[in-house]
């Protein structure tokens, strides 16, 4: 912000040179008078400064935003991805009676939580960085896959698959939700 002075009159410097690197400055002349301020450059500046500096906070919120959403989006798809097929593993095996339908059960089970406990810690590390409405669909795949995990540890060879299935539409529902929500790979 520039000062006037109220009678247009500019100081007269002169400034010298010393031994050992100093420099003298005076002035020969005073200015009398009290200096102002235009207000209407004052007011301008005060605009403009307030406009940069939320410019500015924008522009961060905005990176940490997409920062937050690529940390939980761009991984998003290999952890649940683990999960799913060892649950489709165990499914099979159950399907097929197989002998080791109980060893699939427990990885399957394992690899569910595993993948909610993964998702709910990188969405808590996001903090609130990550949109609300992202942060919520995360949140229901993790209730979503520790349901399905606990429906999945109650098989036995002559269990009701019905539970399951339900189990199995919610996970598969979160995972359809989240996907669509975050952004292409």
């Amino acid at each position: 912000m520039k000062l006037l002075n109220p009678r247009g009159f500019g100081l007269v410097c002169a400034s010298a040179a010393v031994a050992g690197g100093l420099v003298l400055a005076g002035c020969a002349n005073t200015v009398e008078g009290t200096p102002t301020a235009n207000q209407v450059q004052v007011t301008s500046y005060r605009a403009e400064a307030a406009s940069s500096s939320a410019a500015a906070a924008s522009s961060k919120a905005a990176a940490a935003t997409a920062k937050a959403t690529a940390d939980n989006c761009d991984p998003f798809r290999k952890i649940t991805g683990t999960a799913v097929d060892r649950y489709n593993e165990f499914v099979d095996a159950h399907d097929g009676n197989a002998a080791d339908q109980i060893a699939k059960r427990d990885t399957a089970a394992s690899a569910l939580e595993d993948a909610a406990k993964t998702v709910e810690t990188q969405v808590g590390a996001s903090g609130s960085d990550l949109q609300a409405d992202l942060g919520q669909k995360f949140t229901d795949y993790v209730t979503a896959a520790r349901s399905l995990a606990a429906e999945v540890r109650k098989m036995t060879t002559s269990s009701s698959v019905s539970p399951l299935n339900d189990a199995s539409r919610k996970v598969n529902d979160a995972l359809t939700a989240v996907r669509n929500a975050c952004p292409a790979k």
